[in-house]
């Protein structure tokens, strides 16, 4: 049976250019970077050339990138510490943010009493920036938390704008950048934001490493304790293999960015003709969209909805309803609960996501499957 990916926005497929580059760095690259003899100081170089590489593409400074296991580290050590050591009193965030952020934020709620307020999501899914505003005038100590490009909807957040309403009213930002580092431009010399996060394998990187970016002259302090890495935030023996392969993967992406941009935007706008098709009445979720990412509510009954990518995946093809973290579960989307009507909720929805893998003739298995169905 053929096998179908369509759920990159879950996981990406390692590039074979990662695989032969952690290949070597497991086989060559074994000494601890914190050693002083001549293998740990081949370690070392290579994460600080690893360092250097992420920095330069994202226009940052190497002191600013902090290694971590994944984007839900990075935003747990950012919050906490925004939170215990720089002072701030109300963090203010969405209802369709990754649980990474809601959980770690009703967290913080809870132990440390901080205030959390919510900013309204709009029928299309994007976010109400004038109501942000409104809230940001009352100039206490604050952190607003939003994700760039919503990991279920692919609806994409104004960066700059919110970013420049944070510096207007001396708010800390910090952006969930999962679904976006790799896949658009990023120039943090000049984008107004203190804190980005990322996971490796959300572009065609290794699972288990991912980094975050902290703005010079912010004074964060670690969460875990221990050994002096990562300038003593991220206690730990660094692992050398994962963010070499990151990096090559980084460096990989926006080499071929523009070329694949654009085949990757032509997949998804063939596959939503070919929905259409055999669905005139289905719902495109969503008011500006990542190229990669199309979220669909289908014209289907509530009995259809449990065992549909039940049914799809017996066909060898993978899709999603929502966020991976969230596929083992019952309960509705907490994205989409905030602006879909609760008849379009009880339908079936299905998230697909592209990659340069991909083809037309994915597209058109899908299809079928779908007729079947």
């Amino acid at each position: 049976m053929q096998k179908i990916y369509l759920d990159n926005a879950a996981t990406t497929p390692l590039r074979e250019e990662v695989i032969v580059e952690m290949t070597n760095v497991i086989r060559n690259f074994y000494g601890n970077p914190s050693s002083t003899h001549s293998f740990g100081r081949s370690a070392k170089n290579l994460v600080e050339q690893s360092r250097k590489s992420i920095a330069k593409m994202l226009h940052a400074e190497s002191s600013e990138i902090i290694f971590t296991a994944s984007a839900t580290e990075a935003t747990n050590l950012i919050l906490h510490s925004v939170v215990k050591d720089l002072g701030i009193k109300r963090i203010i965030t969405s209802k369709t943010e990754h649980h990474a952020t809601l959980h770690t934020v009703a967290h913080l709620q809870k132990d440390f009493g901080v205030e959390v307020l919510y900013v309204p999501i709009l029928k299309e899914g994007n976010l109400d920036v004038e109501y942000l505003t409104m809230l940001l005038q009352d100039e206490k100590p604050t952190l607003v938390s939003l994700i760039h490009v919503n990991n279920e909807t692919g609806e994409v957040l104004d960066i700059e704008r919110v970013g420049k309403l944070c510096q207007e009213y001396n708010a800390l930002f910090h952006c969930d950048t999962v679904q976006s580092i790799g896949k658009t431009e990023f120039d943090l010399a000049k984008l107004p934001v203190d804190f980005i996060v990322a996971s490796a394998h959300k572009f065609h990187g290794p699972k288990g490493v991912g980094f975050a970016y902290i703005r010079k002259n912010t004074t964060i302090r670690p969460m875990i304790f221990g050994g002096e890495q990562e300038k003593g935030l991220r206690a730990g023996t660094e692992a050398v293999h994962q963010i070499a392969g990151m990096a090559k993967a980084l460096e990989l992406a926006y080499q071929e960015l523009e070329t694949e941009r654009n085949y990757i935007t032509n997949l998804k706008g063939y596959c939503i003709v070919k929905l259409k098709e055999i669905f005139p009445e289905i719902k495109i979720i969503g008011n500006k969209t990542f190229y990669n990412l199309v979220n669909v509510v289908l014209p289907l009954n509530e009995q259809k909805a449990s065992m549909l990518l039940f049914m799809i995946d017996m066909k060898g093809i993978a899709v999603s309803r929502g966020s991976a973290c969230q596929s083992g579960s019952v309960k509705p989307s907490h994205v989409l609960a905030q602006f879909l009507s609760e008849e379009d909720q009880k339908k079936p929805n299905l998230r697909i996501s592209f990659s340069h893998y991909n083809t037309l003739a994915d597209i058109d298995s899908f299809i079928t499957v779908l007729k079947e169905v």
